[in-house]
């Protein structure tokens, strides 16, 4: 890697441990597992924060919970509420996936604002697996609930009578549904990678002014991308959940 690529990456993201470890020992076999694995590495990392959270919190379950407990409990009857009052009270039953889906999205979000550390969300690879684990699910979910037959009418449009008949519109529906739904993960992922990449090259760039000149906006601007994470791990999954409701409203009319 050039010196010049080298300062032009150091501009557009601010330096992490791995990619520091990468750089060192870029002439051989570890510089480029650490080089390619990066953004899965940090992924990991979140998921073994996440899950020392959990064990604590939950290794000790007393009527009169303690602090981290008290605030599990919190956590997952929010999130508990939120996903029933929009699927009704069947959404109990996605409540572990959604509350998975933004926890760790959130997470992978707020790690990057710490230093040396960098957001998994900020590499399309991670968003777009996530956005395919969405995509299937609610797949999955669509043929449980209303059968094969039943999703195809589904994409169809549900035709009836006449417009049936004519095999045109229920057609141009097919297309169009099957489109929409591929478009999704799509979406999902650009969206959030795209947000998170942004924020990481603003606090990058505030702080290449250095210390005395970069301070002044980069504070304001880490609450800023504080907010911005949340809202995109929250978009994420409430854009989530909008998907499952239309499957299982569709289901229940039948």
């Amino acid at each position: 890697m050039s010196t010049e690529a080298v300062q032009q990456s150091s501009v557009l993201e601010l330096p992490n441990f791995i990619g520091l470890a990468a750089e060192l020992n870029h002439n051989n076999a570890l510089g480029h597992f650490l080089h390619r694995w990066e953004s899965a590495l940090y992924a990991l990392i979140v998921i073994g924060i996440l899950s020392t959270i959990a064990f604590f919190a939950t290794r000790k379950l007393e009527l009169a919970p303690g602090r981290m407990q008290s605030g599990a409990e919190f956590i997952v009857s929010f999130i508990d509420d939120f996903v029933c009052s929009i699927l009704g009270e069947r959404g109990h039953q996605y409540t572990p996936f959604i509350g998975t889906l933004f926890l760790y999205i959130l997470a992978m979000n707020y790690i990057g604002l710490i230093p040396f550390f960098k957001s998994p969300t900020a590499d399309l690879s991670t968003t777009v697996g996530l956005a395919l684990i969405v995509f299937f699910y609610i797949q999955y979910t669509a043929f449980k609930e209303l059968g094969f037959k039943g999703y195809a009418d589904h994409l169809m449009g549900q035709p009836r009578g006449m417009i049936a008949a004519t095999l045109i519109m229920p057609v141009f529906m097919f297309v169009l549904h099957v489109v929409s739904e591929l478009v999704r993960p799509i979406s999902l992922s650009l969206r959030l990678r795209s947000n998170i990449y942004g924020d990481d090259v603003i606090l990058a760039l505030f702080a290449s002014w250095g210390l005395k000149d970069g301070f002044l906006w980069l504070f304001p601007n880490f609450l800023l991308v504080l907010l911005t994470s949340t809202i995109q791990a929250a978009v994420f999954s409430i854009l989530t959940l909008v998907y499952f409701s239309l499957v299982m409203k569709h289901g229940e009319e039948h």
